[in-house]
């Protein structure tokens, strides 16, 4: 990727960046979800429900799951992540790309003397991939947390929801979905390319491997998640349930039922394991394959 050093990219044109930015995006995003598919159906699980977290309940879902309807049901509504994942991670390392390049972040230099460029535009690269995809998150959330004879496609989900509960109910759940992005994806881009950064400062322009860059994506990832979680719960409420219809209602009934603090933060433990995992893939992912595509002659003479 462009940030481990004060490398010239200028041998490659902006299009063969956002080309190969956006190949290499879909497939980071896509491979990332898939190896944590089981773990973010158990979570939000627990998110829209009145019931506590533990890990003992988590596995207990997960097995049960298993038992009840086989191990291809851990990964029920992993199309519909993939659906949305694939567009959502090749527009969001794109658009970070861009307004890096847009905002100066590009050199070490001017990262050190501002560092709240590069979260800038992490967020704003959240807040464009998010207003996307949206109705496609909100299909993927309810196909994980019912039945399948309930919804037995993608197009069942939008079919029924906007027959159901009219076109406005895709975009249930957008605002704090939004509101979370932007600590999210801020702090996740800032934390990786400022490790990397910091990398290159004690170790010169020896590219991290694999490990590090994991190791790198798995404290964003954690950062990212612990920032933006409360935010997550609520989403979650508004996408899955049609009886609370803002911010506020979940909030006040989060405080009542459950708890603020307990509530807000319900299944944090286990984004503390899956979310590491899926940025830190992410992460590598998409420095890798961005980089070994930049270095094909087809996409340097673009």
């Amino acid at each position: 990727m462009n940030s481990d050093g004060p490398k010239d990219e200028a041998e490659i044109s902006n299009s063969a960046r956002v080309t190969t930015s956006l190949l290499a995006g879909a497939m980071a995003g896509g491979l990332a979800k898939t190896v944590i598919a089981p773990l973010d159906r158990t979570k939000i699980n627990f998110q829209i429900k009145r019931m506590p977290f533990s890990f003992r309940e988590a596995r207990n879902f997960i097995v049960n799951s298993y038992k009840s309807s086989g191990l291809i049901s851990l990964w029920r509504g992993n199309s519909a992540t993939l659906a949305r994942v694939l567009p959502y991670a090749a527009i969001q390392y794109t658009s970070h790309e861009q307004f890096k390049s847009l905002l100066d972040v590009e050199t070490n230099d001017q990262k050190r003397k501002h560092p709240a460029r590069s979260f800038v535009a992490g967020s704003l690269a959240g807040v464009v991939s998010t207003s996307c995809t949206y109705p496609l998150d909100l299909a993927r959330a309810r196909m994980a947390v019912t039945h399948r004879e309930m919804y037995n496609s993608l197009l069942a989900v939008f079919y029924k929801t906007v027959h159901d509960e009219g076109y406005k109910a895709l975009f249930r759940g957008y605002l704090p979905t939004l509101l979370g992005v932007i600590p999210y994806a801020g702090t996740s881009f800032f934390t990786y390319e400022t490790l990397k950064r910091c990398h290159y400062e004690h170790h010169g322009p020896l590219d991290p491997n694999p490990l590090e860059r994991l190791v790198f994506g798995a404290i964003a990832g954690l950062l990212g998640q612990s920032a933006s979680y409360p935010l997550d719960i609520v989403r979650r409420r508004m996408q899955t349930q049609t009886k609370a219809r803002t911010i506020a209602q979940i909030l006040c009934k989060l405080r009542r039922e459950e708890g603020i603090i307990h509530g807000l933060y319900k299944g944090l433990s286990m984004n503390w394991i899956k979310g590491p995992i899926a940025v830190g893939v992410s992460f590598t992912t998409f420095d890798l394959i961005s980089g070994f595509l930049r270095e094909l002659p087809f996409f340097k003479d673009l």
